[in-house]
């Protein structure tokens, strides 16, 4: 058996890998279990509910979910097998970004998970006639007139003869190349976009992972990323057709709690996860000895010089001191992981090549790929694999997808990076002009991102071509490469360069307040808390350190950053300053401390 629609992903596993813990999530503060028959079972009551509640094919259904959960999974099965169309909403979504989806996807009904997202849907103050919940419907909300609320139970129901014929109908009738969903790009100005992809775009991207991931039957995995990101939902297709046991954490804050639980071999994440990992070792530093303080810098400086490219041999002196760092510091790392995770893949959002290195040496193989919303979305990716990966760059084309770099090219060879594949969207919701001024005339996607191939094979995405901006010398300047130069230091938690039309690039810094505290105690600077210690000057002479040491061994003349600004204050989804796949919102933070980036330039 092979699936070629998303809606028989499950029934592949049943098929080639049945399970008897196939998904569990938290119910209750407690672990539910569902084997891969029980899901199917349910999956099919499902249906039946949404065709009996007066649902028709094509329409569309949104799902606002604060995490994901095997709910989420049997939903979305549920509405892709009777040609329903599942509009995923970021939990983190604005007010005038959900009223914009409720009304672009003109949305028949919507998936709702908890009374906190009940409470989004409301505030949108959108009229949408049936709301279904994943549990049972909050008691104390205010739910508008003339929208009906079905909860879990009462919405499925034992699909009758007739149910099933319907649902039997509409399945035969769906073909690979129909519409599947719809998922807006979170975009860094101006609303979302509506990406409509076919069961055959996400198919082939399940079909290129599963060849060069690392699950299979039997080998647990964790997924706490949202479902509403089109990478963590491909990725939960391509763990149901592995056959490996899916856990779901509700949040990344559970994950300490959860790991050593559940003791996952993979899972995804995208970098900000990884840098609080990291963070937390830090803060153990912090409260060690001073003979621990001393093995623990050891240990991670060796980590972060990790020589392992995937195809040589490391070197004997490097392999024996790397040894040695496992027994006295790596080793309690993993422990506190599960012990057996071996594979992490990142997404979303540039990974710091040090913490690649660092996670690596530990054990713990990470690597970094490339995708957007319009590529299903994997389109490049570091291999597992012995030669197969790069730190520092994206990875290796994904199987089957086809990249290349547009010209003109700047001196470093960096220009517009194309891709065609079966991946690849056919365009966005509503709008036509802008579907057009997005693909080439011989049928490449223009993604808007810069890069150039190193190493041969291995792609560099080194900017966003629509943020390069010129200074008053006339040259040009791809902010997002110098912000990954930046972010090298461990000093440095997030940045953002900024200079159009200006005689030099300066940068925003928030510091990585973990690491920064470690350097004050270990210089006899006294701490306080960071809206102090920004203005501190031994701390703002430190930074000018890093900065000038990047400056030197990194950038350019045009891309060096003269002056820079330390904030307190982390930037993120929540207080608006990131789009929900954790890209800078440029303009929105160039408002908000355009004061401070005025002085910058006086």
């Amino acid at each position: 058996m092979d699936f070629t629609r998303l809606f028989e992903v499950l029934e592949y596993q049943q098929h080639r890998y049945p399970q008897q813990m196939s998904i569990a999530g938290r119910q209750a503060h407690q672990w539910r279990n569902w084997s891969t028959e029980a899901l199917l079972s349910e999956r099919d009551r499902l249906s039946a509910g949404l065709l009996d509640h007066g649902l028709h094919e094509g329409e569309r259904v949104g799902i606002l979910a604060h995490c994901g959960s095997p709910q989420w999974i049997m939903a979305d099965a549920a509405m892709l097998q009777i040609g329903l169309v599942p509009v995923p909403i970021h939990a983190t979504a604005r007010i005038d970004e959900i009223q914009h989806i409720a009304q672009d996807a003109e949305l028949k009904a919507c998936f709702v998970s908890n009374e906190a997202m009940l409470e989004k849907l409301i505030a949108a103050e959108v009229h949408i006639p049936v709301l279904f919940f994943f549990e049972n419907i909050p008691e104390k909300s205010e739910i508008p007139e003339n929208t009906r609320c079905i909860s879990w139970d009462d919405l499925a129901c034992d699909p009758g003869e007739h149910l099933q014929g319907r649902i039997r109908f509409l399945r035969a009738g769906i073909q690979p190349e129909r519409l599947a969903t719809i998922l807006y790009t979170s975009g860094t100005t101006g609303l979302p976009k509506g990406v409509m992809l076919t069961h055959a775009n996400i198919v082939s991207n399940i079909k290129s992972v599963l060849a060069i991931v690392p699950v299979g039957p039997g080998v647990p995995v964790v997924s706490f990323l949202p479902l509403s990101h089109i990478f963590e939902r491909m990725v939960t297709y391509a763990y149901q057709a592995a056959g490996a046991p899916l856990w779901f954490a509700e949040a990344v804050e559970h994950l300490p709690k959860i790991l050593p639980e559940i003791r996952p071999h993979f899972m995804t994440a995208v970098p900000r996860v990884l840098e609080r990992m990291y963070e937390r070792l830090q803060e153990e530093r912090t409260r060690s000895g001073a003979l621990r303080r001393k093995v623990l810098d050891w240990a991670l400086g060796l980590a972060e010089r990790y020589p392992y490219s995937g195809g040589d041999v490391l070197p004997p002196v490097y392999a024996f001191k790397r040894w040695l760092a496992d027994i006295l510091v790596f080793r309690q790392w993993r422990k506190r992981m599960g012990g057996r995770i071996r594979y992490i893949a990142v997404g979303a959002a540039a990974l710091q090549p040090r913490l690649g290195r660092l996670f690596s040496a530990a054990g713990i193989e990470v690597r970094e790929g490339y995708g957007l919303t319009e590529t299903s979305p994997v389109v490049a990716f570091n291999r597992f694999e012995p030669g197969g990966v790069h730190f520092g760059t994206v990875g290796i084309p994904a199987p089957g997808v086809e990249v290349r770099i547009a010209a003109p090219h700047d001196e470093d060879g960096n220009g517009e990076i194309e891709v065609r594949g079966p991946n690849v969207t056919s365009g966005y919701l509503h709008l036509p002009e802008e579907t057009a001024a997005r693909f080439t005339e011989d049928g490449w996607f223009k993604t808007g991102d810069l890069g150039r191939f190193e190493h041969k094979r291995f792609l560099k995405v080194t900017g966003r071509k629509s943020e390069v901006f010129k200074t008053t010398s006339g040259k040009f300047v791809a902010p997002a490469y110098v912000e990954q130069q930046l972010l090298r230091s461990p000093f440095i938690s997030q940045c953002m360069v900024v200079g159009a039309n200006q005689p030099f690039a300066a940068a925003l810094i928030v510091p990585e307040f973990g690491v920064l505290e470690n350097w004050c105690r270990d210089n006899k600077v006294h701490w306080t808390a960071p809206q102090f210690m920004v203005l501190n000057p031994k701390v703002e002479k430190l930074f000018r350190q890093e900065i000038d040491q990047i400056n030197e061994t990194r950038l350019g003349t045009i891309e060096k950053i003269r002056n820079f600004c330390l904030l307190f204050e982390p930037w993120t989804a929540e207080n608006g300053l990131l789009t929900p796949t954790l890209k800078l919102r440029r303009e929105r933070l160039a408002e908000q401390h355009k004061e401070v980036i005025g002085k910058m330039y006086k």
